[in-house]
């Protein structure tokens, strides 16, 4: 059986690309006792509220119609925003020479964070320039990574 994330990514794709965007990712996800259901798009020159608005409509209506998740859920289309997490390959190599926050599960030298310039990304492993020094983090020790945008 497809996981729910996969099954609504399909769902959603077409809809993505009708409003000239493209699909990020999505989490279904339980905060607070209740499940989230989040579409996250991207574009370039960034998304809008129409971009949203454009693909949460009919995508609501497909979810519906299919109702491809048992129970009720928040349904939920946005950005995938400035400090977007970066989960799959692609993502890691349109962002490679970007600054990046890297999340440990367990210290590393008395640090859980390290910030930097993303230089690699190879079967999970995440390689950060931070002081002119290269890092490497193996897959089982990233807990998240994330740009690190600067306002």
């Amino acid at each position: 059986m497809a996981k729910v994330t996969d099954t609504v990514a399909q769902l959603a794709l077409p809809f993505v690309e009708a409003a000239g965007c493209s699909l990020w990712d999505v989490e279904y996800v339980k905060e607070a006792g209740e499940w989230f259901l989040r579409v996250y798009i991207d574009k370039e020159g960034g998304i809008s509220i129409n971009d949203c608005e454009a693909v949460s409509r009919p995508l609501s209506d497909a979810l519906d119609e299919t109702d491809p998740i048992e129970g009720s859920y928040t349904f939920e289309v946005s950005s995938a925003g400035a400090d977007r997490v970066l989960k799959k390959a692609e993502h890691f190599a349109q962002f490679l020479g970007s600054e990046v926050e890297v999340k440990l599960y367990r210290a590393r030298d008395g640090h859980k964070e390290f910030v930097g310039v993303l230089r690699n990304f190879h079967e999970g492993d995440v390689t950060l320039e931070v002081n002119q020094t290269e890092l490497v983090f193996e897959k089982k020790e990233v807990a998240l990574v994330r740009l690190h945008p600067h306002f």
